[in-house]
């Protein structure tokens, strides 16, 4: 490759150190949300209806950071880097109904705000609304149910009991069931909307009760046990995964339905309470912490998450300042340890074994921070051996608590593959709605983490586990699109079509082919699909060397590093036993043109290391915006990392 090896080599150094430096004074990374349009007016609305006098400062500084940030089209995105679209504009439009339209600023906002809507939806009568979230979400209500909750209580759908009407009625009733019922029952929402299901039902059952005697009896029989369901369900923090959008619904709609003194709705105004930043605005979820250490010790482990495997240790001989030293690699092994799931989950039932999102007591755990958990545990684990840890076991002891931690993950991961062969998110088997269905993904995901301790199993459970990963490249085989690419679930780009992001699932899925061992059988499937991949990422490649979510969309230092990294893996060749029909392998020179331009545009953007400027391509609960201000940084450590440790 045609690089200046001096300029990379600063770059990396200043971007390692750079990230190194992130770490909080407990050794790991907690990361910063952006701040969310949608979450703070979610939360300035809960408050406002909950007990609009107890918290009068945090609903004026959360109206104030709303008129701050409106798009200059009039309406509000996710984030603050977001395009402005529908849901959030209602929900920011509605939320100012509660500041008191008679301020100027706040009534040119609203104003705004309705010529967005109107050119939008159509117009602001209360059919046309429904009608456009409807084209916008479809069958699955665990949003647009909300959504419209909100509008309701704002009085932006009429006054009285009219606007209740334009809500379908949600079976919360159903929530009294026992949980592995649930999933056979065809839910219109998502596994994790369960708490959203009970409350927005209870608030549409109290202000447009049915007129069928007996619909109303069996829902007001109902009211009790999905209420204990709620309770039992609602973490310490108060803050239902962690997710204030999730956590304002609640404490809105109960609230409404009249149960303003129910303890859930106090826990969840003191999740709410304690949330607020100090610029008046809410983030979509408290922190990502566990996610963002996994990444970063793989990054830093020169694996970069799933990529491929790297032969480069996090620590060198002189622990210098690109390094983790040993003692910093206990430390996170120890806190990583610590965030396993122990106990089966009272919020989605999963048993133990997993990790979630985050080590605060709202996450719940899920296939890709498992995944990501238990690479992370094998970078670790590496780690020079030391006489103690902080909880003063020997080396031996550690080890096997690590391969423990490990061997659980696996069953655990094993446990949540669908029948197709494929990965969800939370739960095995759940309905058919897009964020509870299998993804390549977190497939490919799961794939990389079982291979990672595959030769450490014992003989059943490997066996087992081979069997599972036919299983996930058949899946990845099946869902492959003509075109090479692959369309992942947590990550978007909102300007590509259908806000989809194939260059970060391209990506990831390569490069978890890349670092799986496959047997004889695998390898004709994995060199096809890896040959297809290679094409299509090439293919995306933009004019000035960056890739962007797709073809034609502006680059970004997420997808260039992701797309560098991947097509890094490919410089060794692709796996043996290449098949016939796939489609033409290609040249090395192609592949090392690719990356010395991502490299090169890489080393441009961040200005030698020294800035990361991120875009909001992370997705959340029913498509929502958010980015991270440690994933440019992340990605782009894994990216220059891998592409050093190829060049000789």
């Amino acid at each position: 490759m045609n690089l200046e090896l001096s300029i990379l080599d600063e770059t990396l150094a200043e971007l390692t150190r750079r990230l190194l430096e992130a770490r909080d004074a407990g050794g790991h990374w907690r990361g910063e949300l952006s701040p969310s349009a949608l979450a703070t007016a979610t939360a300035v609305a809960a408050l406002a209806v909950a007990d609009r006098s107890a918290h009068p400062e945090l609903i004026r500084r959360g109206l104030e950071w709303l008129v701050r940030n409106q798009n200059q089209d009039g309406g509000w995105g996710d984030s603050v880097l977001s395009k402005s679209n529908l849901s959030t504009t209602l929900l920011c439009w509605s939320a100012l109904a509660f500041g008191g339209e008679g301020d100027p600023s706040c009534a040119r906002s609203v104003g705004w705000a309705e010529d967005w809507l109107r050119d939008e939806a159509g117009s602001l009568e209360p059919r046309r609304i429904v009608a456009a979230l409807e084209r916008r979400y479809g069958r699955d209500r665990s949003f647009s149910a909300p959504i419209l909750t909100l509008c309701a209580l704002a009085g932006r759908l009429g006054r009285g009991k009219h606007p209740w009407r334009w809500i379908k009625p949600l079976p919360f009733e159903l929530a009294a069931l026992p949980h592995r019922w649930l999933k056979h029952l065809r839910l219109p929402v998502v596994s994790y909307a369960l708490p959203a299901l009970i409350a927005v039902g209870l608030a549409r059952f109290r202000h447009r009760p049915p007129r069928n005697p007996f619909s109303w009896l069996l829902r007001r029989l109902a009211a009790e046990p999905a209420l204990r369901v709620l309770g039992r369900s609602q973490p310490p923090s108060g803050g239902f995964l962690e997710a204030t959008p999730l956590t304002a619904f609640v404490v809105m709609s109960l609230a409404a339905s009249g149960q303003t003194g129910h303890p859930v709705v106090g826990k969840g105004i003191r999740f709410l309470v304690n949330s607020v930043r100090e610029d008046g605005s809410w983030p979509i979820d408290t922190d990502l912490a566990t996610w963002v250490t996994t990444l970063s010790v793989s990054a830093l482990a020169g694996r970069g998450d799933c990529g491929a495997g790297i032969p480069a240790s996090p620590w060198s001989p002189a622990g210098g300042p690109a390094d983790l030293a040993a003692q910093d690699c206990r430390r996170i092994l120890d806190w990583l340890l610590r965030q396993q799931h122990r106990v089966e989950h009272p919020y989605t039932h999963a048993q133990p074994g997993g990790w979630a999102w985050t080590d605060l007591s709202g996450g719940a755990p899920d296939a890709d921070d498992t995944a990501g958990a238990m690479l992370a545990l094998r970078n670790l684990a590496a780690a020079p051996p030391q006489a103690g840890n902080l909880h003063d076991k020997g080396p031996a002891d550690f080890q096997r608590e690590i391969s423990a931690a490990a061997l659980a993950g696996v069953q655990w991961l094993l446990d949540l593959q669908n029948r197709d062969g494929g990965i969800p998110t939370f739960c095995r088997g759940w309905g058919k709605l897009p964020f509870d269905r299998s993804s390549p993904d977190l497939t490919a995901h799961a794939l990389a983490a079982w291979g990672a301790w595959l030769e450490d199993l014992p003989a059943s459970l490997k066996a087992d586990v081979l069997r599972a990963m036919d299983g996930a490249l058949e899946y990845l085989r099946r869902v492959q699109r003509t075109d090479g690419s692959w369309a992942p679930l947590w990550f978007g780009s909102q300007y590509a079509p259908g806000e989809e992001n194939p260059t970060y699932g391209t990506a990831r899925v390569l490069a978890a082919l890349l670092r799986i061992e496959p047997d004889l059988a695998h390898r004709g499937r994995i060199s096809g699909m890896a040959a297809k991949a290679a094409g299509w990422l090439l293919s995306a490649q933009n004019g000035d060397r960056g890739w962007g979510g797709a073809r034609g969309i502006a680059s970004s230092v997420e997808e260039t590093a992701v797309a560098t990294h991947a097509l890094t893996g490919l410089l060794e060749g692709l796996p043996r036993g290449h098949t016939e029909d796939a489609m033409e392998v290609p040249s090395r020179s192609a592949i090392e043109e690719a990356v010395a331009g991502g490299v090169s545009w890489l080393i441009e953007k961040t200005r030698h290391g020294k800035s990361t400027p991120a875009a909001p391509i992370g997705l959340y609960f029913a498509r929502l915006w958010y980015f991270e201000r440690l994933y440019p940084l992340i990605f782009a450590v894994a990216a220059l990392r891998a592409v050093r440790a190829r060049i000789k």
